[in-house]
């Protein structure tokens, strides 16, 4: 019995040990818990959260974790669900301590401290580069210089369609006539690069066989045919005129007279005056001066206005122009273009 006894106070000694054991590392797992939380007794790491569209609560929780934020994403979880059940995650940037709580850190989760809000940004059909890099600085998406910048160059960009664009040094920015107009769901302090993508995706998705077609037919490029397009987007107030008005330039393309389009002025001076293009290039927009197209688009044409060239009807028209009332009148030769304009009051005396 003795035996027995002694045995048994063996048995109870170790469980007791073991209680003991198991109590202090739970003390120790709950306090470092309870400090986690409270945001004491923490290293001082410093970590910018990015919140995309596309992260979710877990994707969030995991970064928290892997940057020493938070000790344990499911803790943490578990904390936000108790705590704000509703809780939507703002798109953004944020700094972020480990010695925050909590609290802390999910009320900094409401307060970027740059904001990548997504907002609806509509760019008109019509609109140029420089119009578009305004629009997007005023809705905050990225500065408009950046923007401008990043459009003098097509390199790092992978679309086959772009290798049409020519090793010209007189082209200002070599992205115009790419950027797609629509309306655009962007975030906000975005990489120009990111906007950009979006716009040349959005042309991707427009680019038709038609277009092809009209190229092969009219030994022209994508290029070309964009640049020509960006002219009629710009002569045409409604796509009614604009096949015919295409139907004059291209026959003053073949005719090798030059486009004389009005214009190509205005492109041509804000790229001088307003951008700090040179001389030479103001000059190799102006159609009153340069041979043939201008060195490259100077609006961004809509899918309509394109088609309106793809699809310009043959005709014998080489002068157009609109009268007061901007009705379009079209001749195929200089006298009868200026008894129209006699007919059809085009300026105010």
């Amino acid at each position: 019995m003795a035996k027995k006894n002694k045995n048994s106070a063996v048995i109870i000694v170790l469980a007791l040990i073991l209680v003991a054991i198991v109590g202090f590392f739970g003390y120790k797992i709950y306090s470092k818990m309870n400090d986690d939380i409270k945001g004491k007794n923490q290293p001082d790491t410093a970590y910018t959260l990015v919140i995309e569209k596309s992260d979710f609560a877990e994707e969030i929780s995991a970064k928290l974790a892997e940057s020493g934020i938070i000790n344990n994403a499911v803790v943490w979880q578990n904390w936000m669900s108790s705590k704000y059940p509703d809780f939507v995650f703002v798109n953004g940037e944020y700094n972020l301590t480990a010695d925050m709580s909590y609290e802390e850190i999910a009320k900094k989760l409401q307060t970027p401290d740059i904001s990548h809000k997504t907002v609806k940004v509509a760019i008109p059909e019509g609109y140029n580069v420089m119009q578009i890099a305004e629009t997007l600085e005023d809705n905050n998406i990225c500065k408009a210089d950046a923007f401008l910048e990043e459009c003098k160059s097509a390199d790092g960009y992978d679309y086959e369609w772009l290798k049409d664009i020519p090793d010209n040094k007189l082209i200002a920015y070599k992205l115009e006539g790419f950027l797609f107009p629509a309306t655009y769901d962007l975030p906000q302090n975005s990489e120009p690069k990111n906007v950009i993508i979006a716009m040349l995706d959005l042309f991707d998705d427009n680019y038709s066989g038609a277009m092809k077609d009209f190229c092969k037919k009219n030994g022209m490029t994508l290029f070309e045919l964009i640049t020509l397009a960006s002219v009629v987007q710009e002569e045409a107030f409604d796509n009614s005129s604009a096949e015919n008005i295409a139907s004059v330039f291209l026959n003053r393309l073949k005719n090798n007279t030059k486009l004389q389009s009005d214009v190509t002025y205005f492109y041509a001076r804000d790229l001088r005056d307003k951008q700090g293009f040179s001389q030479e290039v103001y000059d190799a927009y102006y159609t009153y001066r340069c041979e043939g197209l201008p060195a490259g688009p100077i609006t961004n044409s809509g899918a309509s206005i394109i088609n309106a060239v793809v699809n310009a009807p043959e005709t014998d028209y080489i002068y157009f122009f609109s009268d007061l009332k901007k009705e379009f009148h079209f001749a195929k030769t200089y006298d009868e273009f200026v008894e129209l304009q006699k007919k059809y009051p085009w300026k105010e005396e």
